[in-house]
Order: structure tokens, then sequence, then C-alpha cells
């Protein structure tokens, strides 16, 4: 795929939402997977906070859900949000009404949540060390969009977000390379699931080691491949171990 001039400075923030019973569960998986530290709690029901790194910005977020299910979407912190919320509606977004603080919140054409913030300049924080001295950090956000809309999701990201992008050659697959944000962000076509989903993935330099780590933190180990592991997460989300030095592949069990 081409690179195009980058249409927007955008820093890329992964929430991940869950229902109130899962909630404390999910969040304590999460610290203990990124070892960073929770804010204090937001929001007119203390249904926000933050995953703070020891450095650099934060990029990853929790919301206690009123009703639903875990899933997880994406907030897209922009210098004019406005500005953004026409363009992405030119592209196929829809309307899916504001944040508590007026800002809007949409849906992309296969249906994913996106809200839209002001801008972060922010610094990319590193890898988190253990103490056995292996290194991992959430870097990647996969979308896993239905094949019915995923030429028009691939067309909205790459004409919103602009920055560069590459195609595997061995799968349908496309990435969105991070550049100065804390997240790139990769499509894929769903084969099962009929709804747009979201997940993240978490690169290491010891695999087996950080797999071992997660499971004793309430993960489940679904599948194993050449270059990642498929682990599901406490409250059902997925979540892939990528080695270090590899793309990772396909996501499929």
């Amino acid at each position: 795929m081409s690179v195009v001039p980058d249409q927007t400075a955008a820093w890329l923030t992964a929430f991940l939402d869950f229902p109130a019973p899962e909630f404390d569960a999910g969040v304590r998986f999460w610290r203990g997977a990124t070892g960073y530290q929770l804010s204090a709690v937001r929001g007119e029901h203390g249904e926000f906070a933050t995953l703070v790194p020891p450095d650099g910005h934060d990029y990853l977020r929790v919301q206690r859900l009123g009703e639903g299910f875990t899933r997880l979407h994406l907030d897209v912190c922009v210098p004019d949000p406005e500005e953004f919320r026409a363009q992405a509606v030119a592209l196929g977004a829809a309307h899916a009404g504001a944040t508590p603080g007026n800002l809007p919140v949409l849906r992309t054409p296969s249906g994913l949540m996106l809200c839209v913030q002001g801008p972060v300049d922010g610094v990319v924080p590193a890898g988190t060390t253990w103490p056995d001295g292996h290194t991992s950090r959430v870097v990647q956000v996969c979308l896993d969009v239905p094949r019915r809309s995923f030429d028009a999701e691939i067309e909205f990201w790459h004409r919103i977000l602009g920055g560069r992008w590459v195609e595997l050659e061995d799968a349908e697959i496309v990435i969105r390379q991070a550049g100065e944000s804390a997240l790139s962000l990769r499509l894929k076509p769903a084969e099962i699931t009929p709804e747009v989903a979201a997940h993240l993935h978490l690169v290491t330099d010891q695999r087996a080691t950080e797999v071992e780590r997660l499971v004793g933190l309430g993960a489940v180990v679904r599948a194993v491949r050449p270059a990642k592991s498929i682990l599901e997460a406490p409250g059902g989300l997925a979540l892939c171990v990528v080695d270090e030095a590899g793309e990772g592949g396909t996501c499929r069990l």
C-alpha cells in the first residue's frame, strides 16, 4: 500500500470497556499485564480511569459500562476534533452521539466505536522490564473486520489518518505503522464474527516467559502460532502475544 502524507497528527488511545461485574477483574489483569498504575477514577459515575506508564504518555484506558459486553474502542486525539469529525463523516463514519465533554462519538464504516479527543503531544513509553529481565509492551490495536465492510474500513482509516501503511504479502492484513504514536493499527478480515471487534497485540522478547506470566494473571491460552500466542484475557477479550522481531502473522484460532 502506498505512503500518503499524514492528514492528522493523531495519537491513538485504546479504551478497554468492561461491564460492571467484570470491571475489577479486567482492570486488575491489565494493570498486571502492563505494569502500569491506575489513575484516580473520573467521570460522573467514576466510570473512567487511565493505565499510567512510568514514563511517556498514557495510551490505555478503562471504562466501566452501564450495560453491554466487554469490548475495546478507540479514541483518536487530534488538533481539531470538529474538523476530524467532519472528515470522518465524509469518509463514511456515522454519528453516534457525544462524550460528556461534548466531543464527537462516531461509528466507522464497519461499526467500530470511535471517540474524538483533543490533541496529545505524547512520548511513547518504553517497554516494561520484568524482574527476570524480559520486556513487553502493548504496541498494536487489531481490528477484526467483517468481509462485507473490509475494503470500506481500510479506505476510511487510510484516508483519515494517512501515515505509512504496509500490507503483509502472505495474508489479507494491512498495518498503519505507529510513527510517533504508541499504537500501530492493524486491520484484518474477520473469519467468524459478523460484527467488528478489536483486540490488542503485546510484543515481547521472550514469548514463552511472557505467556506464562500472563496466564498467572488469569489469561487462558487459546492457540500457539510460529510468531505469536493467542490468549483470552479476563472478560473475554483476545490478546495476541507477539515475538519482538515479527509482524505476528494472522490472529486465526
